[in-house]
């Protein structure tokens, strides 16, 4: 799984009726795009990102 600033990861509910989270890519800290990625959420919250099957990214419209 590969991130760039400004894309979006959306983390899944675990739980039925739990609602997604969406946060904004502020850092990819692997090489060459990969994880773990620092994620600003909606709420203004910062957090690591270690992306697992409940996770994917949206990357951002007209990137590369």
């Amino acid at each position: 799984m590969r991130a760039q600033v400004g894309d979006k990861v959306v983390v899944h509910g675990r739980v039925v009726g739990a609602a997604p989270r969406t946060g904004t890519v502020v850092e990819a800290r692997g090489s060459d795009g990969g994880p773990p990625f620092l994620v600003r959420y909606e709420d203004g919250h910062e957090a690591l990102v270690f992306p697992g099957p409940d996770v994917h990214v949206e990357h951002e419209a007209g990137a590369s």
